[in-house]
């Protein structure tokens, strides 16, 4: 379970959110959104403990974060960055290996069972048939599968990913979200996810987390399609959110060229 108290965040001299409030519990996959430019990154590290946060506290798993040891978090959170991973000469079973760090002996050595968690998890996001491969020889999307599962071998109760469904093609984008459903609701990790991808977030999530500076909006995805709040940010002259449908509309006929 992720809970943030009175939580004020921000970057530069921007204030993103302030003084918020919020509970996500276990066993649920939700979906962080806001408009382009916003700085959806920005929470996903706060709650990483990497950078952001300005005020307030932030519970993981029932623990402050700010008195969980560096070892102790690693086994409590993974965090699934967008940043293009291009590692010459190390294969993918060895990168996903790297999620292992926590439960590995003092010379960090996997042991059987470690061996059968990375191979599994490599399956689990279609990638076993890479395992022996080198990343510098794969592409964006296949990169990206890698480092989920990397996130997976860490068997943490808490799952971050900033914009997982990135460099995958369309029907790659469903399956991925399909499986991190799947992940929250059969083993009952709490999954969050920014994304700009509207439909993803309300076909397959529990809940909506929507960043509306400096307020954040936090409702089960029903309810935030109903809420207005879709809407209001979302909606322009030329394109609407139909709350009935759940979808984006066209308001607005172009001209022809």
């Amino acid at each position: 379970m992720i809970r943030i108290e009175h939580l004020t965040l921000g970057y530069g001299g921007r204030i993103l959110l302030d003084g918020v409030s919020a509970a996500i519990p276990a066993g649920t996959l939700t979906a962080l959104l806001g408009r382009n430019g916003t700085g959806k990154s920005t929470p996903l590290r706060a709650l990483a403990g990497l950078d952001g946060r300005r005020g307030g506290r932030v519970l993981l798993d029932g623990r402050d974060l700010d008195r969980i040891a560096p070892p102790q978090l690693a086994a409590t959170v993974a965090f699934v960055t967008t940043e293009r991973v291009r590692i010459a000469n190390l294969r993918c079973r060895d990168v996903v290996a790297l999620g292992r760090a926590p439960y590995t002996n003092w010379i960090g050595r996997m042991q059987a069972e470690d061996a059968a968690v990375v191979a599994r998890t490599l399956a689990a996001v279609g990638m076993d048939g890479y395992a022996g491969r080198t990343m510098d020889t794969m592409s964006d999307g296949e990169c990206q599968r890698v480092m989920i599962a990397r996130a997976l071998a860490q068997q943490t109760p808490i799952i971050l990913l900033d914009e997982p469904t990135s460099f995958l093609d369309l029907p790659n984008r469903y399956e991925l979200c399909t499986l991190l459903r799947r992940l929250a609701r059969d083993e009952g990790k709490c999954i969050l996810f920014s994304t700009h991808e509207l439909d993803i977030a309300l076909s397959l999530c529990d809940s909506v987390a929507l960043i509306d500076p400096p307020r954040l909006h936090h409702l089960p995805t029903e309810e935030m399609v109903r809420s207005g709040h879709i809407e209001r940010l979302f909606g322009s002259a030329a394109v609407g959110f139909d709350p009935v449908s759940g979808t984006i509309k066209i308001e607005k006929q172009f001209d022809k060229l």
